[in-house]
């Protein structure tokens, strides 16, 4: 067991050891995990989301996004391929015609994206480490054709189960590690830290409660948690902090779920009254960028 350990450590360390060869510039995390660099933009930068209902479901990733930017004065295009319940070779062929249009536009600084963020399905991203890296380079072919210095963050999946349950560590190492090991096959990418901001969350960092009479404010479902105000609010941060490295001004109201019932909808709400303590998860978020 030891030399199996010893083995994928060397591994680990080979990959990244490269990947930072042919990417010197890199900044790295306090963790040692690449960030990716920047290209220089002319006007706006050009964000693409690129995932299914991780980034859209109860509460929407890049629109949280965008009003963190309009609030802080981060003047930004975003778009978005998104679809429900299914990995990323399978988002990229339901909108096969709208992604082909995109990833063959062209812009005057070399670069039609800027950032791209890639969400994985957690199934794949948890017992499918082959194909994982399959469909990170399907995108990452496409998008480099006409965005070469694009900085491209892969998503961290969170742990699918409950914080209670006694496996939720074990799936959060397997999704971590399986990241990154993706991730290191990508040019000029990083990890989007979801699965360790939502890990400390759970854990109370910065005096953080998770419950309120026994509900999870981060995240809910029966079948797949997806998140709910807490959670989305939470990744939204998250993203801001690692693309600008900075807090963002948070905005009294956000557009934010009103429940997550049939009849519930996305729209503009206070934050001082949906989401259970900012300050603690902006310093999560802030933490993990």
């Amino acid at each position: 067991m030891k030399k199996h350990i010893l083995f994928l450590s060397v591994i680990v360390s080979t990959l990244i050891t490269s990947c930072h060869n042919s990417a010197s510039e890199n900044l790295m995390t306090s963790d040692g995990i690449r960030k990716p660099k920047p290209p220089k933009a002319i006007g706006p930068p050009r964000i693409l989301f690129i995932g299914n209902s991780h980034t859209e479901y109860y509460v929407s990733a890049p629109t949280l996004f965008q009003e963190l930017c309009n609030a802080n004065n981060q003047n930004v295009n975003i778009q978005q391929l998104v679809t429900m319940g299914v990995p990323l070779d399978k988002v990229y062929f339901t909108n096969k015609t709208e992604a082909n249009q995109n990833f063959s536009n062209i812009d005057k600084d070399g670069n039609y994206y800027d950032y791209v963020i890639i969400q994985e399905s957690t199934p794949i991203a948890l017992t499918n480490l082959s194909k994982y890296r399959d469909n990170l380079k399907l995108f990452a072919q496409k998008i480099h054709k006409n965005s070469p210095d694009a900085a491209i963050y892969v998503y961290q999946n969170m742990s699918p189960l409950s914080y209670i349950n006694s496996e939720y560590y074990n799936y959060y190492k397997e999704l971590r590690k399986n990241t990154i090991l993706a991730a290191a096959f990508i040019k000029n990418a990083g990890l989007l830290r979801v699965g360790d901001a939502v890990k400390d969350a759970y854990e109370g960092k910065n005096g953080y409660k998770y419950l309120t009479n026994n509900k999870d404010n981060l995240r809910d479902g029966k079948s797949t948690l997806h998140f709910i105000n807490d959670g989305g609010f939470l990744q939204a941060v998250l993203l801001y902090a690692t693309i600008f490295d900075k807090k963002p001004i948070i905005p009294k109201k956000l557009i934010l779920s009103t429940g997550t019932g049939d009849n519930d909808c996305m729209r503009k709400q206070e934050v001082s009254k949906t989401v259970t303590d900012p300050v603690a998860l902006e310093e999560i978020a802030f933490s993990n960028r």
